[in-house]
């Protein structure tokens, strides 16, 4: 039973609790082998397992729209075994081990494979993905896995109405910069994939200098790395992804996009291009997207509980390597006038241009980011793939200092980030409408 405290000196608690938890340094080791392999290790004893992380920097960013898809297509082949392993026999084996949560995904900027072991089976994962980076039979089913990919991209993107609107959307809010390829590759380039291309990709790239390893749990870092260098220290570098030299020209102006369909539930979706990871104004947008979003934010209480508009609204700041993106996305009820809701999205964005946050306010949406820091950091599989995302931005302490930096915006910075950022010029609009 929670203690009768009066709700003034809860709060206070909290936030004394929060700026304690985060005067803590959460202790990571990093060390980069000779070949260039960047591995990240935090040591966390809570329970008797361990995530472990192997990301590879490769992506749809890296590819043009006659090979669009490329690295997805990898992901799925470096499941079919190696010279050492047929196909099925690395997921037996870590089932086996008790592992779980056993996946990839594929990104624009990389290629992950993850699982979750027990502390004592940690050698097994070194060396299966040891074989895998150096050995992988990129030929096998090749054909058939293609086939698979083709139907992955028609149940995803082409037959959902919603999927080829998103996927249209992306394409207008990049014009020149290569996120607009989509990661799962464009119809006509899976049809014409080519084994080879995909065995030259994997000899050239998926290799230690464009890979990133990170364990999180209960395991001991200097037991870890001499074994870490046993199996990937002998490995070659690789060859480094040629540089990405385009640069996002300004946007001439609003960009809108109509799609009508009466077999979907109408949304509005508002997208403004914002700056890459590593500048201040990213976190000033963070409030922003707090003020905004969330049952208790702005958009959800004009569009949903005072209008009778929506049945959902929602903000997210999207940080992202170069260029970022700042989303609103407003599901309409059946009927409801999306010129309206439209016009209210806009004025409530014209407010925070216009006016500063009241401090209340401001003070709430910085308590809940450290909250949701705080228990981000005892999930050690969320913890294993952000220190890997956060590091191939640049650094994996921009995600352990991400509630520090926030402390310091101001209301000011947030209404100036608004002001630059959530214009008509820069706005990519898309209405999926019956």
């Amino acid at each position: 039973m929670r203690p009768n405290i009066p709700k003034k000196i809860l709060i206070i608690l909290l936030i004394g609790c929060i700026g304690a938890a985060f005067s803590q340094d959460i202790k990571v080791r990093k060390e980069v082998l000779e070949n260039g392999l960047t591995v990240l290790l935090h040591e966390n004893k809570q329970a008797p397992t361990v995530a472990c992380r192997l990301f590879y920097v490769t992506g749809s960013v890296h590819e043009n729209p006659d090979n669009s898809g490329l690295a997805h297509m990898l992901e799925h082949q470096l499941f079919k075994g190696t010279e050492k392993l047929k196909p099925d026999e690395l997921w037996g084996a870590y089932q086996e081990a008790g592992g779980t949560g056993l996946n990839a995904f594929t990104s624009t900027l990389m290629t992950a494979y993850f699982v979750n072991l027990p502390r004592n089976k940690l050698e097994l994962f070194l060396w299966l993905e040891a074989d895998r980076m150096q050995n992988a039979v990129i030929a096998r089913e090749f054909e058939a896995e293609r086939d698979v990919v083709r139907e992955e991209r028609r149940m995803r993107y082409d037959d959902p109405p919603r999927g080829r609107y998103r996927e249209t959307l992306r394409t207008m809010i990049y014009e020149a910069y290569p996120y607009r390829i989509p990661t799962i590759g464009w119809s006509s380039s899976i049809e014409n994939f080519k084994q080879e291309q995909a065995e030259e990709h994997y000899r050239k790239y998926y290799k230690p200098r464009n890979a990133i390893l990170v364990f999180a749990g209960d395991f001991s870092a200097d037991s870890l790395l001499p074994k870490i260098h046993l199996y990937f220290g002998s490995i070659p570098a690789g060859e480094p992804f040629p540089e990405i030299t385009l640069k996002e020209p300004e946007q001439a102006g609003e960009k809108r996009l109509i799609v009508r369909r009466t077999d979907t539930p109408p949304v509005i979706d508002i997208i403004f291009k914002t700056p890459g990871v590593g500048n201040p104004a990213i976190y000033a947008l963070d409030i922003a997207e707090g003020v905004l979003n969330g049952r208790s934010g702005r958009l959800y209480k004009r569009l949903v509980e005072e209008e009778k508009l929506a049945t959902g609204a929602s903000a997210g700041n999207g940080p992202n390597k170069e260029i970022s993106t700042f989303s609103i996305s407003v599901s309409l009820r059946p009927g409801a006038s999306a010129e309206k809701a439209e016009s209210i999205v806009w004025e409530e964005l014209e407010k925070l241009k216009n006016e500063l946050v009241n401090e209340r306010e401001f003070q709430k949406v910085l308590n809940n980011a450290y909250a949701a820091q705080l228990r981000s950091l005892t999930d050690m599989a969320g913890v294993a793939t952000n220190l890997a995302w956060y590091e191939m931005f640049g650094s994996y302490n921009l995600y352990l200092d991400w509630a520090k930096s926030l402390e310091t915006v101001s209301r000011e910075a947030v209404k100036e980030a608004a002001s630059n950022y959530f214009t008509r010029k820069n706005a990519v609009v898309g209405w999926l409408v019956p």
